[in-house]
């Protein structure tokens, strides 16, 4: 923030004696003789103090010597607050000019006009600078009291200002701080209505299907056996061949046989059906992740569970993100069972985990998963072998609507709900990173809920 509170005035006139004048009456030298300082400490009993000066003042006697002092005034954050400038200068700036390239690189600076004539009419010099607000003028030969009180004025006049724009700063900073919580509370609240809608979703699908898959799965089981019967008969049948007296009849049956492959079809009809079999049972075990998953079928209550069947289920269900990009490796250790809510946990690991598979790129890479336990917390980390993430992006992955992915392709809350639901749980998440090398986030979850968080 630049400090206009030291009072910094630019004087820019040509003539040698207007600058005296002015020091005289802004920055007044202190002067004092020895003996009138022995006097007045002998009068008044203590060491007096020379005055100090009223004002800085800085001169400079053409405009472009004054547009070069109030450049290198604001490179030094030590601006001018008002500006005393002559109207007729001869080397070719006049004052109008030269107000116009102040204002240029500094437009909240005040200035007084001082002449004793112009080419310009007053009016016709508010108009072209278009400053109503921020221009005065002073008429030559002027007074010391209506100089020393304008810049009083004027200068105060800026402070109140300042103060006023700082202020309607900070308030406006206030209201954006405002407006950004509660988009990110209304985009959490948008991400959760989905996520329960999904949830509900999941669990009614895996009702619905879970009735077909029974049926399917008996029926399998039964067409099993009507085979393995239908195996014996065909097997009496072949035994019965010899007794059949007419050798055109036994030749048609062989020609049959060898028609309809019937070796083949023995061996590969229990095939068939084992490989259906493991399809329905591949099928039943997503449909139990899925539920395991949403958890939509218990309440929205604090429950102990076993954090490592939440990361089974969750692989199961993003196994089509995983199964083109990486080879997953586990290192588990055992750990004790959880309270949390289970449904939010388990999106906080499903987000790391297609974070990770994302990060991985076109060329097939390993994600590995880790477990652990330290004192009274669990910990997993999520490893892949991305693209890594850049330093200065580091600071701001957990901001909500904060992305590196191409636009459509993320909306940059992912790790933020994260980042909440983990610090809901009295947990950390964290992570570290190396360019070309990968990411490892680690999210830690104390094992009891001492006092749950609303």
């Amino acid at each position: 923030m630049s400090e206009r509170s030291n009072r910094r005035v630019l004087l820019i006139d040509d003539t040698p004696s207007i600058h005296v004048d002015f020091r005289k009456i802004l920055a007044p030298e202190p002067v004092q003789t020895a003996e009138l300082d022995q006097m007045e400490s002998a009068l008044f009993g203590s060491e007096v103090k020379a005055p100090s000066a009223l004002f800085e003042l800085d001169s400079a006697y053409g405009g472009q010597e004054g547009l070069g002092k109030l450049k290198w005034a604001l490179q030094e954050n030590r601006p001018y607050a008002l500006a005393f400038v002559d109207m007729r200068m001869p080397e070719g700036w006049d004052g109008a000019k030269t107000i116009e390239h102040l204002w240029q690189d500094d437009p909240r600076l005040q200035v007084v006009v001082c002449t004793a004539y112009s080419d310009y009419s007053w009016d016709e010099l508010l108009d072209r600078l278009q400053a109503h607000d921020r221009l005065l003028i002073l008429k030559k030969p002027f007074d010391n009291i209506e100089v020393q009180q304008m810049a009083n004025t004027l200068l105060t006049k800026w402070d109140m200002t300042e103060r006023a724009s700082l202020q309607m700063n900070h308030l406006e900073q206030l209201v954006q701080q405002e407006i950004d919580e509660r988009k990110q509370l209304e985009s959490q609240l948008v991400q959760s209505e989905k996520l329960a809608s999904l949830g509900q979703l999941a669990a009614g699908v895996a009702h619905e299907i879970n009735n077909p898959i029974g049926f399917i799965s008996s029926n399998l089981g039964t067409l099993d056996g009507y085979f393995k019967q239908l195996q014996e008969m065909l097997d009496a049948y072949r035994d019965a061949e010899d007794a059949i007296g007419s050798s055109e009849r036994v030749e048609r049956l062989q020609q049959l046989r060898e028609q309809v492959e019937l070796e083949f079809l023995r061996e590969d009809i229990p095939l068939l059906i084992k490989e259906s079999k493991d399809g329905i049972n591949r099928v039943g075990q997503i449909v139990k992740d899925l539920k395991d998953f949403s958890r939509v079928d218990a309440s929205e209550e604090w429950q102990w569970v076993n954090l490592q069947q939440g990361i089974e289920s969750t692989l199961n269900i993003v196994a089509n993100e995983l199964k083109y990009k990486a080879d997953v490796l586990k290192a588990y250790q055992v750990l004790p069972d959880i309270e949390c809510l289970p449904s939010q946990i388990n999106q906080v690991i499903m987000n790391l985990i297609v974070n990770a598979s994302q990060a991985i790129g076109p060329e097939r890479g390993t994600l590995t998963l880790r477990t652990g336990q330290a004192d009274e917390r669990v910990w997993i980390e999520v490893e892949d072998t991305g693209a890594g993430i850049a330093p200065q992006n580091l600071q701001k992955i957990f901001d909500p609507f904060f992305t590196t992915k191409p636009v459509g392709q993320g909306t940059g809350l992912g790790l933020s709900l994260s980042y909440g639901i983990v610090k809901k749980h009295r947990g950390e998440i964290s992570v570290r990173s190396e360019v070309g090398v990968g990411t490892t986030f680690r999210v830690e979850l104390p094992i009891r809920q001492t006092k749950p968080a609303s």
